[in-house]
């Protein structure tokens, strides 16, 4: 081998090694970019974009927004701004202490039907990106009785029109049912939409909360089974299972007291009116005893 065909293997080998140590350095720079604000997306977020990348456009269209709503002025934001959170019942406190430790084996899980739930969207039907963490809380009421509401979510329903769920259902007797996993998108507001804020995942449908909220319902007394402006309202084993489970989920996902919210309030269509004659004062009562609000 003479000198002239040695420095061309040399040059070879040297380019090959810069070409290698490119691709290790920028292989380390894709999985090191990952950062808390979003603006540097991570592998695993490339390839997630790669994979729910949308195949009709290159570039993400501007979703429309939700008509202007009135924002909500929540009835437990008055105990978080007060200097001094109210005085909380001791034997309150202690049996809602109590029943907290135990609410993991006092839940029951029904198997709904997976057509009326779903996973939570990373992007809208525009392709933009949207964040599915749960930050609103949505109060409900059944209407009619706990297990004719148990038999609607596991029966499956083929028409969009009648997929419908709750995250969980909470009986007069105090019973807690899941019916939807709360890392999953229950179906418990149609076009809707909460402080100007709603994600479109399906244009039938147009903008809903349900990729960002969760949903809590109460069974309806007997006497409220009607059309009527209210009812005889709900029992205190209700609001203390209520207060359980909403404040679980506000430590878990860091959901403000302020972000209790109800149908009535997010629906655009303006034809629901759950749930009728809540007490907000008793729940407002739980939630502080239970230290998650004020």
């Amino acid at each position: 081998m003479n000198a002239r065909t040695r420095t061309l293997l040399t040059s070879v080998a040297g380019a090959s090694l810069l070409t290698l140590g490119g691709l290790a350095w920028l292989a380390r720079d894709l999985l090191a970019t990952a950062s808390t604000d979003g603006s540097n997306p991570s592998l695993l977020d490339l390839l997630e974009e790669v994979r729910q990348a949308p195949s009709t456009t290159s570039r993400p269209q501007v979703s429309p927004k939700p008509p202007t709503p009135l924002n909500w002025t929540s009835p437990l934001a008055s105990a978080a701004a007060k200097p001094v959170c109210p005085r909380v019942d001791a034997a309150l406190r202690e049996r809602l202490s109590q029943e907290s430790r135990a609410l993991a084996n006092q839940i029951r899980r029904i198997p709904t039907d997976p057509s009326n739930y779903g996973d939570r969207y990373r992007r809208d039907v525009f392709g933009n990106r949207v964040d599915p963490t749960p930050r609103v809380i949505v109060l409900h009421e059944t209407v009619y009785g706990l297990d004719s509401a148990i038999n609607t979510f596991i029966t499956p329903h083929a028409n969009d029109d009648d997929q419908v769920s709750y995250h969980t259902l909470i009986g007069q007797q105090g019973q807690i049912v899941q019916v939807v996993d709360p890392v999953k998108r229950a179906f418990g507001a149609g076009n809707s939409a909460f402080n100007g804020l709603w994600v479109v995942t399906n244009p039938k449908v147009g903008g809903s909360i349900n990729n960002f909220a969760l949903h809590l319902s109460l069974e309806t007394p007997i006497d409220g089974e009607n059309q009527a402006e209210g009812h005889s309202g709900y029992t205190r084993a209700q609001y203390d299972a209520t207060a359980l489970v909403l404040a679980d989920w506000m430590r878990r996902f860091q959901i403000p007291a302020s972000n209790i919210t109800t149908h009535r309030h997010v629906d655009l269509g303006g034809e629901r009116s759950d749930p009728r004659s809540f007490n907000w004062n008793e729940l407002e009562q739980r939630l502080v005893a239970l230290g998650v609000s004020c």
